[in-house]
């Protein structure tokens, strides 16, 4: 009977036990299926741009080239200035918006969480505002600003623009941020002869690296992937950035109104392929940095 009673009570198990495992494979195949979606655009795009011109639009459309191309990168050097001026433009734009983001939104996210004074919650509110903000509405008013300063047609001065952008999300997940390192440590510190320079940047900014990686990746691709403020705040086409690199490899010199899939395709790709080389390389700063600077 006992024989037969341990039986009975093993078989509930047994079928928990696979129940579980079922739902732990279905999960890793959705994983995978949702992975295969995400990637997939990336891919064909990549390989889009090693095929021939003709193949690119045969029909139906090969999946794979049949022949190996470097026509369409070559052909980017045809377009205005040339790819590498316009990729040493959007690598400056970039560093100055990197830069500028992280110095300013470290300083007032530090300020924020750690300095009380009268109409704090207040101002913070207001300099969260912008968000709410669309571009289309601030984008006049900015060009005169940049005018004032004699710095429309600049990098710098498109540089400006994109930290005005990112200044209101990065102040928040650094004050966030700054806000989840315990007191006491501060406190340690200041007791110990510490200044408040020094306390920063030697001690609370290693704390807090995840939340710093996370508004320099954000502030890199607002960057890296602007195109309406370069179309309108750059006019010298020495200046030029890569996206409207894409918008002048799109024009087919061959047919008017048509589109040259080839070239977009391989701009596309030179321009994807930095963003998907830092995301993979600090994609555990950046999660660890939005779930614990962000939403704690």
């Amino acid at each position: 009977m006992a024989t037969v009673a341990g039986a009975m009570g093993e078989a509930p198990a047994a079928r928990r036990r696979a129940g579980r495992s079922a739902g732990v494979v279905a999960f890793y195949l959705a994983c995978v299926a949702l992975a295969a979606a995400f990637l997939f655009p990336l891919v064909w795009a990549f390989v889009t741009s090693l095929k021939p011109a003709a193949e690119i639009v045969a029909t139906p459309p090969s999946w794979l080239p049949r022949r190996l191309t470097l026509e369409h990168y070559r052909g980017l050097d045809e377009v205005g200035r040339g790819v590498a001026r316009y990729v040493s433009n959007s690598v400056l734009t970039a560093a100055y918006t990197i830069l500028g983001t992280l110095v300013l939104s470290t300083l007032a996210g530090y300020g924020f969480a750690r300095f009380g004074f009268w109409g704090k919650n207040a101002l913070f509110v207001l300099v969260l505002a912008p968000l709410m903000i669309p571009f289309q509405a601030i984008m006049i008013p900015l060009f005169l600003v940049l005018r004032e300063l004699n710095l429309n047609n600049s990098l710098l001065g498109l540089a400006m623009v994109n930290i005005t952008a990112q200044l209101p999300f990065g102040t928040f997940v650094m004050r966030n941020a700054f806000a989840s390192v315990p007191r006491e440590i501060e406190e340690a510190a200041l007791l110990d002869g510490c200044g408040q320079i020094r306390l920063l940047f030697q001690l609370m900014l290693p704390l807090v690296i995840p939340g710093v990686v996370t508004i320099g990746l954000f502030a890199f691709f607002a960057s890296w992937n602007e195109l309406y403020a370069a179309l309108i705040y750059l006019t010298d086409e020495d200046k030029y950035t890569l996206p409207l690199l894409l918008a002048a490899a799109r024009a087919n010199p061959g047919l008017f109104g048509g589109t040259n899939w080839g070239g977009l395709q391989a701009s596309v790709a030179i321009t994807m392929l930095p963003c998907l080389l830092l995301f993979v390389a600090l994609q555990r700063y950046y999660v660890s940095g939005l779930s614990s600077g962000a939403v704690k």
